[in-house]
């Protein structure tokens, strides 16, 4: 596992979108997948060093709010091993 998860949460699935290119262009950062959990509200994670996910992370808040809402932003450095394959993520599919 890389060394951290960072986390965006949106109201609206545009805006996820919309924060997951700015976090992928920005810094050198995978994209897990994303998790719609109800009333709107839509997660996206991306992995990567401390440091480029930390970048990531910020920019990835300010593009989304220049488009909608952003319920929550959380990294967390060192995650366990075991945390990734609980993630109840999916792929947006590649062209």
């Amino acid at each position: 596992m890389k060394d951290a998860l960072g986390f965006i949460e949106t109201r609206g699935w545009v805006t996820m979108v919309e924060a997951i290119d700015a976090m992928t262009k920005t810094a050198q950062v995978e994209f897990l997948g994303w998790q719609q959990v109800g009333g709107g509200l839509v997660t996206g994670a991306v992995r990567g060093d401390v440091a480029s996910v930390q970048a990531a992370v910020t920019v990835g808040v300010q593009a989304a709010e220049g488009l909608g809402e952003v319920v929550a932003a959380h990294i967390i450095p060192r995650p366990h091993r075991g945390l990734l394959p609980i993630l109840p993520l999916q792929k947006i599919p590649t062209p």
